[in-house]
């Protein structure tokens, strides 16, 4: 099976998630979220990066972790910071892999941006956190830093993959941002669409910097 394929599986699936989410259909949350992320990794078994192989390596690693996170985060039981901590690996391993392609780059007008955003957000969020505020400052330093070293190497080598690798980092941020306010200050209709649409998106383009364009 080739990438368009899988494209289409996954668009499939998180289509169907994202309608079981709103029907409040438990079985098929249960069912189209974990295969969703499990169809992206199959697209990252699919994609030509053997010359990029230990990049590539990291890159599923994450969407390992990604897909525990996943299966955590949906479950009855609140497994919150379980489905944190999965999220924060995959997070790690994405800085590990996008640094290894230019090193890791320390530009100010690069970073700032996206403390602001974090501080923002963290503003937003503070009130009802409780004792979470450890874990989430943790969580938001780890994707910040992981956003930062996408955009680090876009802009030290102008590569597609780094155009893909910065697009899905961004959306990853946003994605994380909307779930944060929904489930921690104000709840909103649309939270869930926008939740899962960035964030498989987001996946699939940081597999899609995996590719050799050549």
């Amino acid at each position: 099976m080739n990438i368009p394929a899988f494209l289409v599986l996954i668009a499939f699936s998180a289509l169907m998630c994202i309608r079981s989410e709103y029907r409040e259909q438990k079985i098929f949350i249960y069912i189209f979220k974990p295969l969703t992320t499990i169809f992206i990794i199959f697209l990252a078994l699919q994609t030509d990066g053997f010359n990029f192989f230990s990049y590539k390596n990291l890159i599923l690693a994450g969407l390992v972790f990604s897909l525990f996170g996943d299966v955590f985060l949906m479950l009855p039981k609140d497994r919150f910071v379980a489905g944190l901590a999965s999220f924060l690996m995959a997070h790690l391993l994405y800085i590990f892999a996008f640094s290894s392609q230019s090193g890791f780059h320390f530009s100010w007008w690069i970073l700032l941006p996206l403390l602001i955003v974090a501080v923002a957000i963290f503003n937003i969020l503070r009130q009802g956190l409780g004792k979470l505020k450890i874990p989430v400052i943790m969580y938001m330093m780890a994707i910040i830093i992981m956003a930062w070293q996408a955009l680090e190497w876009w802009n030290f080598s102008y590569e597609t993959r780094a155009i893909f690798a910065s697009i899905g980092a961004i959306l990853f941020v946003f994605s994380d941002s909307v779930l944060a306010i929904d489930r921690f200050s104000k709840p909103f209709k649309s939270a869930k669409a926008l939740i899962l649409l960035t964030y498989y998106s987001a996946q699939v383009l940081i597999v899609l910097s995996t590719v050799n364009f050549g």
